[in-house]
């Protein structure tokens, strides 16, 4: 799985100009899709997922369960068929669990792991194998899990089955649903009763789904609660599609004049919703209709128009319902008049890259005065120019300068984009479909 990342480097060539007109639906939410797999394997009955992202991060969870002994069907369309083998039921792989580039699997799945009776060693690729784990061996632990990882707290992982594992009281020290989710899951298999407490809200599908799946969850507040030991039951999952993968399109027809478009069925969990409400502060012209909710989860159809921005302090309290979208907020930031600036989101410093360093060596690239600080950045909105872009390897920074490429008065070609296909794998042939001048090559 990891091997594919950096066989060959895909580079995306952006020319200037261009609009965004028409209608598009756009990939499955990648953590709803995450959970179906893993709740649907606990579960006892035959769960059935449509909508579910065919991308390479949801794909490495299902491979994960695979190998676990689940038998599941597809994805075929997006159609997939899990037949649970309820919460004890899992089997110890093979080989080590390769997670890719997910930190959504590795995270969750070290709790999940926590309550099993098997030994299991857990990697990833480069990136991942840099990301912080410590934040969720160290709540394991204190639940009485058995967990190795490298002398820099990093994955490989490597969890010791049979421990038996106790509920605990958990203060998140940092606002993370990777977290939350994963002390909730090793609180399926705990002694007595578990509970986080978050320090601002963060994505809630964890909660959301334990509950489609028929466990009870207690919510008050900022705490989530529940019981070990209950069952899951199988449940059926229409997956909404990602407003993470959304947020490229929103962003793109605000900032060229002459665009129209609507983005179908999109998920509009609260908790998720911050990049719609960053743009609405910025001037962005987005229009809901069609509300309705889907197997416990809102979801909408969003017309975005072009309209002038204007630069802002990004309220903290939107940072973490925004978390993914910051890379191309940035863009929408470089397109805008004046200046933005965002506080409160060190986080984004232990993401699939550095997000803050990598985005503003992208923007100074095509001219845009933009700074760093510890927690954030500040930029002066300007006109974007041409240049050679360093994605990283990091999928939501080589496509928030593909949107960028939409407003600059020169190409813009972005390296390292391969792991587009863990979030997004039709992005450049659905972004051309609505009018972006992209192409793509592998040398």
């Amino acid at each position: 799985m990891s091997e594919s990342h950096s066989d060959s480097n895909v580079i995306f060539h952006a020319q200037p100009g261009g609009r965004l007109t028409g209608a598009l639906r756009v990939p499955g939410d990648k953590s709803i899709s995450h959970r179906s797999i893993m709740l649907g394997s606990l579960a006892i009955g035959t769960t059935r997922i449509t909508g579910f992202l065919e991308g390479e991060d949801s794909l490495a969870t299902l491979a994960a369960f695979r190998a676990m002994g689940v038998d599941i069907e597809g994805p075929d369309d997006g159609k997939v068929t899990v037949h649970g083998v309820g919460l004890h039921g899992l089997k110890a792989p093979k080989h080590p669990l390769d997670l890719g580039n997910s930190g959504t699997s590795i995270r969750l799945l070290a709790g999940l792991m926590a309550g099993q009776t098997f030994d299991v060693t857990m990697s990833g690729d480069a990136s991942l194998s840099k990301r912080p784990m410590r934040r969720v061996t160290e709540p394991l632990a204190a639940m009485g899990a058995v967990i190795d990882t490298t002398d820099k707290g990093t994955a490989p992982l490597r969890v010791h089955g049979g421990a038996p594992l106790k509920g605990i009281n958990y203060q998140l020290p940092v606002a993370s649903a990777q977290v939350k989710s994963c002390v909730l899951l090793a609180g399926l298999y705990a002694k007595g009763r578990t509970c986080v407490t978050e320090p601002a809200p963060t994505r809630d599908h964890t909660e959301r789904m334990l509950k489609g799946f028929g466990y009870p969850v207690e919510v008050k507040g900022s705490t989530v609660c529940l019981e070990g030991g209950r069952n899951l039951t199988a449940a059926n999952i229409e997956v909404p599609a990602d407003i993470s993968s959304a947020a490229f399109f929103l962003v793109g027809a605000s900032i060229v004049e002459g665009s129209r478009l609507t983005l179908q069925h999109v998920g509009m969990n609260p908790t998720r919703i911050g990049v719609i409400n960053i743009l609405r502060a910025m001037g962005a012209n987005i229009t809901v209709s069609n509300e309705r909710e889907v197997g416990g989860e809102p979801v909408a159809d969003l017309t975005v128009t072009a309209a002038p921005l204007n630069g802002i302090h990004i309220p903290e309290d939107q940072v973490p319902l925004a978390i993914d979208e910051f890379p191309v907020l940035f863009i929408a930031a470089a397109c805008a008049a004046g200046e933005t600036v965002l506080t409160g989101a060190e986080e984004l410093r232990v993401k699939e890259s550095d997000r803050i360093q990598v985005m503003a060596d992208g923007l100074r690239t095509l001219g845009i005065d933009a700074r760093p600080t510890p927690d954030g950045m500040v930029i002066q909105g300007g006109q974007l120019r041409g240049g050679e872009i360093q994605s990283h390897g990091d999928h939501r920074i080589a496509m928030a300068f593909a949107i960028a490429s939409l407003r600059a008065n020169q190409p813009v070609t972005i390296h390292d984009c391969a792991n587009v296909n863990t979030s997004f794998p039709n992005f450049v042939s659905l972004a051309r479909g609505v009018g972006l001048k992209i192409s793509a090559s592998s040398d």
